[in-house]
Parts: C-alpha cells; structure tokens; sequence
C-alpha cells in the first residue's frame, strides 16, 4: 500500500516504520501536496532503502518528467495522458478514471477518479478494471481505516493509496490514521 502525498521527511520516515509499502511524492502539480524537487530529495532521503518511492504528477511536460527521474524514484504515476520515450527506465503507474483513454505503456493501473480529493471510489468502475486488467490494479479515492477492508473486500485490488483519509490537513499526516490504516489494509487485528 501507497501512502500518498507526503510533504515532510518526517512523515516519509513515519509511513515506512508503519509498514507501508511505498510513498508517494506529488510533483508538478496544483495540489496542496504538491512539493518541489529539493523537498522531494529530502522526503527519499528520510525513508529507508525498502520502500518504494513514487513520483506522482499531473504534468504532461517531458522536462518534468526527465526532473523527476533524476530524483532516482522507483515509479512515477501519471495522471495525464502523455507519450512517453520507450523504454521508461523506471516502472510507470497510470491513474484511469471513467472515461480516460488506458495507455497500454503502464506496469501498473489506479483507479481513481478523485485525485487526492477524498471523493469516494466507483466500486463498479474499479471492480471491472481489476478483472479486465492484464496488470496490477491499485485502488484509490476516498480510501481511509474505516472502509480500506471493505473496499479490498468489494474490488479485490492489488493495492490500495491513500492520502486524505490518513490526513489531519493536507499534505499533513497523521500517525495513528496511517498505522490503522495499514495495519487494517494488511488484514491484522488490534490484538
């Protein structure tokens, strides 16, 4: 699981020690999360050399692209559809919502229609793109401890994002929200 839009190394090397999978960094975004490549630096460098660090972007200028990937991420998760060189060097996400073209290019897809917004997830829309999807699924949108079992239950992804539903404002996490939200992702109890 993908704990997104983190803005501070401190919540970089939070979301690791609580066992997510990932972080994701926005870049070249209008987002309040959005942070520039000297913070982006600094939030990598904050988390340990076992999770996985995702660009997220919105842009769809190859120069940012080519920033971003002097950062030296694992992937970068687009949200705009844009060409791209091939081969990418690193793994490439791509966000689909209902109606927007898939590109064929991605390692992974996620579904998400929100865009950090916390509107909740289509269920139907997300259920249909994991069984027709040749590639890992990953669900987002309105994600947060209270529904993150269900909605793994209902759409059967192979991993979940989240960034509101683990937020006290945005870009700002909260550390018990981002443990109980992965603890209850992983399926563990609060024995």
């Amino acid at each position: 699981m993908k704990i997104c839009g983190i803005t501070t190394p401190k919540d970089a090397a939070m979301a690791d020690m609580s066992g997510a999978d990932a972080i994701g960094v926005v870049m070249y975004s209008d987002s309040p999360r959005s942070v520039d490549m000297e913070r982006a630096e600094e939030i990598f460098d904050a988390a340990g050399p076992y999770i996985a660090r995702v660009c997220v972007s919105h842009t769809t200028s190859l120069e940012d692209m080519e920033a971003m990937l002097d950062l030296n991420p694992d992937v970068i998760q687009l949200s705009m559809p844009v060409a791209l060189p091939h081969p990418f060097p690193v793994r490439l996400i791509r966000v689909v919502a209902r109606g927007q073209p898939v590109y064929g290019d991605a390692d992974a897809l996620l579904v998400d229609g929100s865009a950090g917004k916390g509107r909740l997830y289509d269920a139907d829309f997300a259920s249909r793109v994991v069984r027709e999807s040749s590639i890992p699924v990953i669900l987002a949108g309105g994600l947060h401890p209270g529904n993150v079992a269900e909605a793994i239950r209902k759409v059967c992804p192979y991993g979940v994002d989240v960034a509101t539903g683990v937020e006290d404002s945005p870009g700002i996490k909260n550390a018990q929200k981002v443990r109980d939200f992965i603890r209850i992702a992983k399926g563990e109890t609060n024995d």
